[in-house]
């Protein structure tokens, strides 16, 4: 009897319509393929074409690099990783009591929970680019403008991950609070803090590392920091100083994310 259920179920997962919900999906998936290939002009043989191109530039242009402009790149990289320590450190304090408010499993409000829901996925939608701009146009060109813009959208993204823990943690702690009488404060001090601390940290440095990556682009629109350095040696063609730039970003972002990732597995 084992033997004909099993017969039985493996003809059932072959069934005509099967095949033909198979071929209906493949021939949208190659639909929209081809779509995107046309709206975006791409080709693979102009792609590969430019991969020689590439490599001369690399070998010619960017390589020796120029080791004199060493301690220049070096103080500007120290303020971008300024720029992405300090706006993740603010996003971190004024995201934390925010996160209690975005989580279903303490805020039972729905006017409350629904607004913040909503203000999390409005500023999350404006790239960091945008969010500069705006900055700029507050507080003028500089590393604020890019602190400020970086605070914002780190302040959304941790209240967005942290939550989304949160309304997974253990609720056996907190349903024994509660039936010994714990008040809220209570709650969140003896059976939510314990469970999310951990996981709050690890996300402060996973979004330590994207705002320091984020940091070198947002000084191409007058955040300051390394990505100014960057746009500027570009618009003067000084490719031995860029290479150098990149080689150095490349010693720093490495270093960082294996620290932050050692810290990271600890933590969890």
């Amino acid at each position: 009897m084992k033997q004909k259920k099993t017969s039985s179920s493996k003809v059932r997962l072959f069934k005509p319509s099967f095949y033909i919900k198979l071929i209906g999906f493949s021939a949208g998936v190659l639909v929209l393929y081809s779509l995107a290939i046309r709206q975006t002009n791409a080709s693979l043989t102009r792609m590969l074409s430019a991969f020689p191109i590439l490599f001369r530039m690399l070998t010619e242009d960017f390589f020796p690099p120029d080791f004199g402009y060493f301690s220049t790149v070096v103080n500007q990289l120290i303020e971008t990783f300024n720029i992405a320590l300090i706006s993740t450190t603010l996003a971190a304090i004024m995201a934390f009591p925010l996160l209690f408010f975005s989580s279903s499993t303490l805020n039972r409000h729905p006017l409350s929970y629904g607004g913040m829901r909503v203000a999390l996925t409005i500023v999350r939608s404006i790239p960091n680019i945008i969010m500069v701009v705006l900055m700029v146009a507050v507080v003028g060109l500089g590393s604020l403008s890019g602190i400020l813009a970086l605070m914002i959208y780190s302040a959304a993204i941790l209240i967005k991950l942290t939550s989304e823990s949160v309304e997974s943690i253990d609720e056996r702690p907190i349903q024994a609070i509660k039936a010994m009488g714990g008040n809220n404060p209570q709650v969140i001090r003896y059976g939510v803090l314990p469970q999310i601390t951990p996981i709050y940290l690890s996300h402060i440095l996973y979004v330590l590392e994207i705002n320091l990556k984020a940091s070198v682009v947002l000084g191409f629109v007058g955040a300051g920091g390394i990505g100014q350095l960057i746009r500027r040696q570009m618009s003067l063609f000084r490719y031995d100083r860029l290479g150098l730039i990149i080689f150095v970003l490349f010693l720093a972002i490495s270093v960082i994310d294996y620290i932050s990732q050692t810290v990271r597995s600890r933590l969890a």
